[in-house]
């Protein structure tokens, strides 16, 4: 049991991950939050990292803190996703075992898996082949940073605890045209055709393939339940266990934004890879299940876009 004053240290706070951790904490009574932005604290600078830790002597993290971006952005600075994830989650890691911290959950991601796997994705196939290379950059640092948990815990005996969350979405996304994932840049196309009266929307690849969504709210709950509940070395799932095409995805959101123009795929453009989805069996044997659902999950991302961003 954690108890409710400990001192909580949640890297990357103010992203989407980070924001529905801090919210869920605070619900459950963790006051004791020790937040820090980027200007406060560069988790690229490897002495400033040591030197919070050192002061603070956090008893927990939760790291949330990363570059992410979409297919485009990953495509286009592979080199700066891989190194810069490299020396977040390296500094912070280290720096946390140096102080003696009790408990480290990294959050990693769904491209840790090999680009062509099998249906639905277990935790063993980890590693069984290469990523999808449009996102390779990223993903490999990911897979260094579970690999690292893993290390930390068998040589150090520390307790470093990792999941793998399927794609996210939710209230408080980014909804840049570059670095949007996929439902906030659907969101944003459709809502701007449908404001610019344009004729047609159209989406990279030909709409097939397929895709796990989870509401950011709903993994912010599994890394709290982990946190809480968790302590082994493998680490777990975290999704749905449901997936869906593109076309569909995109014509759920075409209906949400009223949007009546033509939707068009261009299969020369690429799509990645042509099917994501998780076995959640695990994580929902030991106790935990998303309560979500997607038609509610876009609809409460799409107020917000509106209040917030549009």
């Amino acid at each position: 049991m954690i108890k409710k004053d400990a001192r909580i240290y949640v890297a990357g706070h103010r992203g989407l991950v980070g924001t529905a951790v801090v919210s869920k904490l605070r619900n459950a009574g963790y006051e004791n939050l020790l937040l820090r932005t980027h200007d406060e604290l560069d988790l690229m600078d490897e002495a400033a990292v040591q030197k919070f830790f050192a002061d603070e002597k956090p008893e927990y993290v939760i790291d949330s803190a990363a570059m992410v971006g979409g297919i485009k952005a990953n495509m286009t600075f592979p080199a700066q996703f891989l190194y810069e994830n490299l020396q977040i989650q390296n500094h912070l890691m280290w720096a946390a075992k140096d102080a003696g911290v009790k408990k480290f959950l990294f959050i990693s991601s769904a491209v840790i898996y090999p680009n062509i796997c099998p249906q639905p994705i277990k935790e063993e196939y980890f590693m069984t082949g290469e990523p999808d290379p449009s996102k390779a950059g990223y993903a490999y640092a990911k897979i260094a940073g579970v690999k690292l948990c893993e290390y930390i815990s068998d040589e150090f005996d520390k307790s470093f605890i990792s999941c793998a969350p399927t794609n996210l979405y939710g209230v408080g996304d980014n909804f840049d045209p570059l670095e949007a994932h996929v439902i906030p840049a659907l969101i944003r196309r459709f809502h701007e055709a449908k404001v610019n009266n344009a004729p047609e929307v159209i989406l990279w690849g030909t709409g097939n393939s397929r895709r796990e969504f989870l509401y950011v709210d709903d993994l912010a709950d599994a890394v709290i339940w982990m946190f809480l509940n968790y302590e082994g070395k493998q680490f777990l799932n975290i999704g749905t266990g449901e997936d869906i095409t593109m076309r569909e995805l995109a014509e759920l959101v075409k209906k949400l934004t009223e949007y009546e123009g033509k939707l068009v795929f261009d299969a020369t453009k690429p799509e990645g890879t042509p099917r994501r989805l998780f076995d959640v069996s695990k994580i929902n044997n030991l106790g935990w299940h998303h309560q979500i659902s997607l038609a509610e999950g876009l609809k409460r991302t799409y107020e917000w876009y509106l209040q917030n961003v549009a």
